[in-house]
């Protein structure tokens, strides 16, 4: 009998401990056979999971792995290219100059017209929208100054799931401005939307570099971004692509990169070359900083110069915090 309690006892054992790892497989499988996005759950990531939780902390993203997954959820990459895949969505807040529930009420009617907008919450006492979804910023900015009021944005990302899970580098001329922002929105992929101006007409390489320095503009910034564990893929991790310039000199780009994260991109750059080619000197440069995540900037007053949010540009809020 004390031999057979030892063997049930054991077997009890092993099955307890393989199932976060078959669930995790089971889980994989599925996504993979789908050709639909599916929800991905991170219960799985609990603290019984030690060597789970053990690798988010290294990663120096993950907050808290064992309290619910947020409302926000977030999206699974299908197997087919990066530009073919739907933007994944994400929280962003926006300061809008409201006053009344009329207000209020021309703000959700309009955003309720945008494509990819799934919720909006609206906080009139402190004059902030809250809106889920995947469209761009700019189409949502756009709409909200389109009923009149002035808004700014001040915050994008997924609510307490990465400690750092938004960034933004700005281009400040003299001759090319315009604003690039990273947005996390799971372990692996993150969401890029840059608007640029400026930029001579056709096409233009743009890159993550290295380095933070910009004292003789790209040509310090070193060379492109690919960290050692992303070494094995054909292009380094922080090859952008190529930007498209309009015949107005400006671009504007909307896309995601797998296996890429926010936090690993703050105090290096992002550089703008002349052509396609990502060797020559490039155009311009500017380095890449935290900016202000959801829940994280409902301040109306900067304290270091007393600018106002409705005085300060548009760009300029989110990297205040």
């Amino acid at each position: 009998m004390t031999i057979l309690r030892s063997i049930v006892t054991t077997t009890t054992a092993i099955a307890a401990t393989a199932l976060p790892a078959a669930y995790v497989a089971s889980s994989l499988s599925h996504s993979s056979s789908s050709p639909t996005s599916k929800s991905l759950n991170f219960r799985f990531l609990s603290p019984q999971s030690a060597s789970s939780s053990i690798a988010g902390t290294r990663l120096g993203l993950v907050k808290n792995f064992s309290s619910p997954p947020s409302a926000v959820q977030m999206e699974i990459p299908k197997s087919s290219p990066q530009e073919d895949l739907k933007l994944p969505d994400l929280m962003t807040e926006f300061m809008v100059d409201m006053k009344c529930e009329g207000c209020v009420s021309a703000v959700q009617s309009k955003l309720e017209t945008l494509e990819g907008v799934k919720s909006i919450e609206v906080d009139l006492s402190n004059q902030v929208v809250r809106i889920l979804g995947s469209s761009p910023v700019i189409t949502m900015e756009t709409a909200l100054e389109q009923t009149g009021r002035k808004a700014r944005l001040i915050g994008q990302g997924v609510p307490e799931d990465f400690l750092v899970s938004a960034a933004v580098a700005e281009f400040k001329g003299p001759d090319i401005f315009g604003v690039v922002r990273f947005a996390q929105t799971h372990m692996e992929l993150t969401r890029i939307e840059a608007n640029i101006s400026g930029l001579p007409s056709g096409k233009h390489g743009w890159s993550i570099n290295e380095f933070g320095d910009l004292t003789r503009g790209p040509a310090s910034t070193g060379k492109v971004y690919n960290p050692p564990v992303q070494g094995s893929g054909s292009e380094p991790l922080g090859d952008l692509g190529t930007l498209e310039v309009d015949e107005k000199g400006e671009a504007y780009y909307s896309g995601i990169k797998k296996m890429m994260r926010v936090f690993d991109l703050i105090g290096r750059s992002i550089a703008l070359y002349a052509s396609e080619d990502k060797s020559d000197p490039g155009l311009a440069a500017a380095v890449i900083a935290r900016s202000a995540g959801v829940g994280e900037n409902y301040k109306k007053l900067c304290t270091c110069d007393g600018t106002t949010i409705w005085e300060a540009k548009p760009d300029a809020v989110t990297s205040k915090v």
